[in-house]
């Protein structure tokens, strides 16, 4: 076993889960319930579900194109996605709350 992907492959989905809304999903599960051990099995069943699917995908898709262009993809969704925050207003204009 490769320990070195292990690791980063560890600290990479740690920080990108805390204080998403699936975590703030189970926190508000785990609040209204009296089982929060319930809530943690069944989240961390989630989690290592997608994990393994997304996994299993990468590999798939890692097997038809070169990893260079998947990077290439990767890091133009990611700017596109940036862009889209920065530079476009998600806020409703006053034109379509006096349709509302």
């Amino acid at each position: 076993m490769d320990w070195h992907l292990l690791g980063l492959s560890f600290i990479t989905v740690f920080l990108s889960e805390l204080g998403d809304k699936s975590q703030l999903a189970a926190i508000a599960l785990s609040g209204r319930c009296n089982s929060p051990r319930a809530v943690f099995f069944g989240a961390a069943g989630a989690l290592l579900l997608t994990s393994l699917l997304g996994a299993l995908a990468g590999g798939a898709v890692a097997e038809l194109l070169p990893t260079r262009l998947l990077k290439a993809i990767a890091a133009v969704g990611f700017a596109i996605l940036a862009a889209r925050l920065l530079l476009f207003n998600n806020e409703p204009s006053a034109d379509s709350e006096q349709t509302s």
